[in-house]
């Protein structure tokens, strides 16, 4: 076990080895392509530097044109060590947070959110490389569209146990298979927009064998007598357009034999694909975490 009398550089390094911390968290970003071509600039966007700390952005009141509105918002970054204890076990390691929070979301009148959070903590191991993750805060609160409940049921657990023996994440059969089985129900949806469609298309013929990247949704299910039609974690609404909800990626890179030696996780909790007299895509409530230590 590692002894705490070997920490140094305010727990970034010990035994010799040292992490990196990366993660970043944002409200909004994108693309308006119609009534007027617009890029949207990353607002309360929060970047961790690699020696960790904690850092916050907040906003209040934030309008787009008359497409998009949040009451107040704000996202923080977290990078900490987790200290020695050998009491519950714990040999210590590295922590990061990456937290978005949006709080009274309006879209054109028809999407309405009191409260979203997407939140990803991961724990890097003193020994080996692939973290552990959870989703532990992320949820929605009274989501509606057209004034109608949608009930979105998240399975924050979908990835899973970290694998054993320090493999990847994304060789695992049983999380290829959770997510070949959304992007297929998600193909199956009329009226996807093309983009979207687009890219299933393209993640869904990657199924099926190991791979460095994944992408599935903690979305287990959607439920309501809402306007629209629901698959996946996509819901398609008549003269609005689609959006995929709680979206997660995983990659995988810098191979040593079967361990990655760096992992991503990332999540986008609305990816908004307009198609009516707004056009363009608007991802909501991103952020992402990896880092890694060395050697």
């Amino acid at each position: 076990m590692p002894d705490i009398n070997e920490v140094t550089d305010n727990g970034r390094t010990v035994n010799g080895r040292t992490h990196n911390y990366n993660a970043h968290a944002e409200i909004l970003s994108g693309k308006l392509k119609l009534p007027v071509e617009q890029h949207i600039v990353p607002q309360s966007h929060a970047q961790l530097p690699e020696e960790g700390g904690y850092f916050t952005q907040r906003a209040e009141k934030y309008r787009l044109e008359s497409v998009i509105s949040i009451h107040s918002s704000y996202t923080h970054v977290a990078g900490i060590p987790e200290p020695v204890d050998p009491r519950r076990k714990k040999e210590g390691g590295w922590i990061t947070v990456s937290t978005t929070v949006i709080e009274g979301l309006n879209v054109l009148e028809i999407v309405t959110v009191d409260r979203l959070v997407g939140q990803i903590i991961t724990h890097h191991p003193l020994r080996g490389y692939v973290p552990t993750v959870t989703f532990l805060g992320t949820r929605f609160e009274n989501f509606r569209i057209g004034g109608y409940p949608v009930h979105i049921d998240l399975d924050i657990n979908l990835l899973g146990p970290k694998p054993e023996n320090d493999a990847a994440f994304t060789h695992d059969s049983g999380l290829i298979a959770r997510a070949k089985s959304q992007v297929e129900s998600v193909l199956q949806l009329g009226n996807l927009a093309a983009d979207l469609r687009e890219r299933y298309n393209r993640l869904s013929p990657r199924f099926g064998s190991p791979q460095e990247e994944v992408e599935f949704s903690l979305v287990k299910s959607i439920t309501g007598t809402f306007p629209g039609t629901a698959r996946g974690n996509v819901i398609h609404i008549p003269d609005f357009g689609s959006l995929a909800l709680a979206r997660v990626t995983v990659k995988h890179e810098d191979f040593k034999d079967k361990t990655p030696k760096k992992t991503t996780f990332g999540l986008t909790m609305i990816d908004f694909h307009f198609g009516c007299a707004i056009d363009g895509n608007t991802p909501i409530g991103s952020g992402g975490a990896n880092g890694g230590s060395v050697p």
